[in-house]
């Protein structure tokens, strides 16, 4: 079984930056790739940004050049990061971790990140 815990939410003027931190445990093995996905409010779950498990990343048009994701993988852990700065409002959204294996996407339980004055 594979546990995804998101971390780092909250409320942040436009502007500002937040981290999101998100911790993989348990059995995982055959990893193709990771990332964060969000959803606003109404409207459908896409892809924010990703990088294989030979550290190529990918961001989607809107957060490239804002967003930096990272990937730690210190001794018996596995950890991805998504520093996001110069919020705009349009990022508010639910940011969910998820993990991709040769045979089935994890997922976390999604943090609330919203950008408002």
């Amino acid at each position: 079984q594979v546990e995804l815990v998101e971390s780092g939410g909250g409320l942040v003027q436009p502007g500002g930056s937040l981290r999101l931190s998100c911790a993989a445990s348990g059995k995982i093995a055959s990893i193709n790739n990771m990332g964060w996905y969000r959803q606003g409010p109404g409207t459908q779950r896409d892809l924010v940004a990703s990088i294989t498990w030979g550290g190529a990343t990918d961001y989607a048009s809107s957060v490239k050049g804002r967003f930096t994701l990272s990937r730690d993988t210190a001794a018996n852990t596995l950890a991805l990061n998504l520093q996001m700065n110069n919020l705009k409002p349009e990022d508010t959204a639910v940011y969910y971790c998820y993990l991709a294996t040769v045979l089935r996407h994890y997922w976390g339980q999604g943090t609330q990140v919203t950008v408002s004055s």
